[in-house]
Parts: C-alpha cells; structure tokens; sequence
C-alpha cells in the first residue's frame, strides 16, 4: 500500500462503476484521501456512484432500524465499522495509528486487539473499537450528560463538560472507555482546543474513547485504523447509502458484504445494538 495521501487512482478505468448489484470495487485502488467520496460525503460532487442502494431487503440484512427506516428528510449518514478477521494477524497497526493520531499514551488503546479463544482451542486476533452503538448504555449514566449520540450514530464524549465519574466505565460492557489519570503529553501546532470530535489533547481526570475520527468523516477522510491497517482488515460503512470501505480501496455493498459473510456483532445478546460488525473465520463465535 502507497503511503502517498494523494495518490491518483489506479490509471485505466480507474472509477468505481455503477452496477446493477451496487459498487464493483475489487479491482480499483482509490485515493486514500478521498476513499469516502464513495460515501457520498461531498454531497456527490462529480462522484461517480450512484448511492442510496439500502433498500428494504438491505435493512433487514443490516438489522438496523430508527435512522435506515426513516422517510423523507434525516441523517444523510449512518456510520459503521466492519472488521474482516480473516485477515487479521494481530499486528495492532490499527492500535498504534490511532495512538498516534490522538496523542495517546502507550497504555491507552481505544483499540484494543484481544487474543480470542476458538471452537478447537486455538486463538485468533479480535481487534475491538467503540462499538458506536445504538442504545449506549454509557449515554444515560453520565450525571453531567457529557457522552452524547450524534444522528449519524457516533458516540462521543465532550472532554469540556465530562467531571471524570466514571460511571460511562462501568456501564461499558465492551470495556471500551478510558479514564485519563496523568497528564496528558505535549502536543505541538494544535491550533484549536479539544472537541468531541478531536479530543486531542486528553484531559486529566475525564474518560476518552474511540471517536471513528469523528474529524475526518465530514472531509472525506478515513479514520487512522482504517488507513493504517496494512491487511485491509478494518472497513468504514455508512447503513444509509450501503457502502464500506477499507484503508487499500476495496469497496464493499454493505448490506451484501454482511449478509455474504454471515457477519456478527459482538454482544449483541444484550441489546445495545452495536455499529461494529465481524466477519469470522473458522471456529470463531463471539460469544
């Protein structure tokens, strides 16, 4: 994979065509930069795809409701993860990109790779973000409501309000929130101050967690997991408009990739309705 920003797609035929099935992706390599372009983020600005592809098959296949089943005018995004871990190996790339671009100290991983128990007593790497979900039992626990859930389903923290109670911790049961108790290091030519979407730098004594780069959305961007996974493992999906894609230009249907590969979320049993599906190998059940 180029680690040029802003190389140009691959020569030739070099855009995602329109298809009768949804996107035909396989065989293009994309702008890492404008990967979301595919998403429809540029309100199509000479995109090339034709988007809205969810229809009611596509709905139920995904399994959400509220934002997907909604007419008329809403969300014009629905934002997803899906982690392919048949391809993983473990290397936590995904771990150190987001270290990296969010100032972490090296025991903080809003990525965490967990080593996973399979059916013949093997193991498996599980790479496990925030689960964005959909009924966050870590929203209505906060006493100063400083966890909150955008209508295109991220969940975020705003580090200018959070008092560091820590109940979102305990209330997790994805274990996925972080409570700050140093300082944070250094950060240089950051021009503005922390925001939900970029708390960067973390404060001491409030919680932080995985934010899918909430920053980068809006531009077109992919987040630093998706980007820095060198196997492609890690893909960003929009329910709305039926596309995901991964950090080496593969784009997905969404709503055919899940149902394709039997995907899973993890924990799902207990109703929070997590955005962050898998696509398992052999022997590996979630459970």
């Amino acid at each position: 994979m180029s680690n040029k920003a802003d190389e140009p797609v691959e020569a030739g035929d070099n855009r995602v065509r329109k298809t009768g099935a949804g996107v035909a992706g396989k065989g293009h390599t994309l702008s890492r930069r404008n990967l979301l372009a595919t998403l429809g983020i540029a309100a199509a600005g000479g995109s090339a795809i034709a988007l809205g592809f969810l229809n009611d098959d596509a709905e139920a296949t995904t399994g959400q409701g509220g934002t997907n089943g909604k007419k008329g005018k809403g969300p014009e995004h629905a934002w997803c993860m899906v982690i392919d871990l048949r391809s993983c190996d473990g290397c936590k790339a995904c771990t150190i990109a987001c270290q990296q671009r969010h100032k972490l100290p090296e025991e903080q991983t809003w990525i965490k790779v967990y080593s996973m128990e399979d059916s013949t007593g093997g193991t498996y790497p599980m790479p496990r973000p925030c689960m964005m979900c959909e009924n966050p039992p870590c929203l209505s626990v906060c006493p100063v409501s400083a966890t909150f859930r955008t209508d295109e389903g991220l969940v975020l923290v705003d580090p200018n309000t959070c008092v560091g109670s820590r109940a979102c911790m305990a209330a997790c049961p994805y274990e996925a929130r972080y409570f700050n108790w140093n300082e944070p290091k250094p950060v240089t030519m950051m021009p503005f101050p922390p925001t939900p979407q970029m708390p960067v730098p973390q404060q001491k004594g409030t919680v932080g967690k995985c934010v899918l780069c909430a920053d980068r959305l809006p531009y077109g961007e992919l987040p630093a997991c998706v980007t820095g996974c060198p196997m492609g493992v890690m893909y960003v999906g929009d329910l709305i408009t039926d596309v995901a894609v991964n950090g080496l230009g593969d784009v997905k249907v969404l709503s055919e990739f899940l149902k394709e590969n039997d995907a899973v979320r993890f924990k799902e049993e207990l109703g929070t309705n997590p955005r962050v599906y898998y696509i398992r190998g052999h022997g590996q059940d979630l459970s």
